[in-house]
């Protein structure tokens, strides 16, 4: 059977649920990012784990790559086709399937995304409370290890799923975990496919981990003469206890942007974006004595919001940074890269990396998620000069080398599909054999986003 064979019975299963329009092939072969237009050959839009299935039975007896799609708002060109074939997009798998409000736990389709589960949450009292920015996809959130603003409190996606259906490269279906807040039983495979990429199976089904929305919630920002004095006041918070919602870290540069961009008049300096929940008393002593610690550090022009509509005005400003800065350079090119260390090593990491930018003549308006040592670099550059993207790459290659050398990774959040490929070998040695082994007993094809996280291009 020839490889347009099986695009043809690709169309036949599902109708007009396939596509081969040049519009949607392109549209499914862009990154958020520098990468270059890489399309499939075909879109698919299933409704059920079982066509998920048959389209896998179908694409693994024939060799050809399947790609995962969400929203589309990865940055390491996770979501791209360098090997064209089929990409699976499950927007239409996009349903609450069970809200067991008991247990706090929701039942949800990879398709939903993350501000539309929280609507169909908000008459229960809970709510799930990763936040990685964007509105993506949950099964993508899963797929890549999402985190955010949020998980200084409340973890990452690995600590808020549950439970998995996924669908292998072979088109059986099976399920991980359970909805036990624990278990003993054998191995974690969960945690195996959650930031898997995609390169393992698909996610065709979710049990995730719901918190109480706090009684009482309060924001603030604050400003600070330099980022080594605002990481030293982050470093007292959580020696102290204090449970921080989310604690945020924008530099000048990017207070810049965001001031030209929301019309805002935030004073020129590195900045944090704080917010605690809980309950009334609970949040009045922890502002009162995180007003202590970033007085002792110098901090200065305290901006308390306890109002909704007042903290959703600062974290759409933190959250729509990416295109506050990018709108700052029109026609620039972003390579929007992220690191994370030990947060003893945080400050250092940010001003030798700010250091290195300023000597570069390129802007990189640096931001990031101070409360767990993870921070981002967004190196603009005109995509016509051949120099300035070699100084980029340079630059976001010194980030991560000087990562791993301070005890970091290479990413905290943004994973590795093809942008961060090179460094998996510096920072995992002979575990990355290892994940070649488990990719290769359960793809032994190689059909499985082909060419992400691991050397096994088709």
């Amino acid at each position: 059977m020839t490889r347009q064979t099986v695009l043809d019975d690709l169309t036949t299963l599902l109708g007009q649920r396939a596509s081969r329009s040049k519009s949607e092939l392109d549209q499914h072969g862009r990154s958020e990012t520098h990468f270059p237009l890489m399309p499939p050959e075909i879109v698919v839009y299933p409704e059920s784990t079982a066509e998920v299935s048959a389209i896998l039975r179908l694409c693994a007896a024939h060799g050809i790559p399947v790609v995962g799609y969400g929203a589309g708002t990865s940055l390491e060109g996770q979501a791209q086709s360098p090997h064209g074939g089929v990409c699976v997009d499950f927007r239409l798998m996009n349903r609450v399937l069970q809200i067991n409000a008991a247990d706090m736990d929701v039942v949800v389709q990879p398709g939903l995304t993350r501000e539309a589960l929280n609507e169909a949450l908000r008459a229960t009292g809970l709510f799930f409370p990763v936040d990685p920015g964007a509105n993506a996809s949950l099964g993508g959130m899963a797929s890549t290890r999402a985190s955010g603003t949020t998980a200084v409190r409340y973890g990452t996606m690995r600590d808020n799923v549950l439970g998995l259906e996924v669908v292998l490269a072979d088109g059986r279906i099976i399920r991980t975990g359970t909805r036990a807040r624990k278990t003993a039983a054998g191995y974690d495979l969960t945690g195996l496919f959650v930031g898997a990429e995609g390169t393992l199976g698909l996610i065709t089904e979710m049990t995730l981990r719901l918190h109480g929305q706090p009684e009482a919630t309060a924001a603030a920002i604050c400003g600070f003469s330099d980022m080594t004095d605002a990481v030293a006041a982050v470093i007292d918070t959580i020696q102290l206890g204090l449970p921080m919602a989310r604690i945020e870290f924008i530099d000048e540069a990017s207070v810049a942007a965001v001031n030209a961009w929301s019309g805002t008049g935030i004073p020129l300096q590195p900045h944090l974006m704080v917010e605690f929940h809980g309950s009334e008393a609970g949040v009045r002593e922890q502002v009162d004595t995180f007003g202590e610690i970033v007085a002792d550090h110098g901090g200065t022009g305290f901006d308390w919001a306890t109002q909704p509509e007042d903290r959703r005005a600062l974290w759409a400003m933190r959250h729509n940074a990416y295109y506050a800065i990018k709108a700052s350079r029109p026609g620039a090119m972003a390579i929007v890269t992220d690191i994370c260390v030990p947060i003893s090593r945080l400050a250092e990491a940010v001003t030798q990396t700010q250091a290195d930018i300023a000597a570069s003549g390129i802007a990189g308006p640096i931001l990031g998620h101070v409360g767990d040592g993870n921070f981002h670099a967004i190196l603009l550059y005109d995509a016509a000069d051949p120099a300035q993207e070699s100084t980029a790459k340079a630059l976001a290659h010194r980030m991560v080398t000087r990562a791993l050398d301070m005890g970091g990774t290479a990413t905290g959040e943004h994973g590795i599909g093809l942008g961060k490929l090179d460094y998996m070998q510096a920072e995992h040695g002979q575990a990355w054999d290892v994940m070649q082994t488990l990719k290769m007993a359960l793809d032994p094809a190689n059909i499985m986003n082909p060419g992400k996280m691991l050397r096994q291009d088709n």
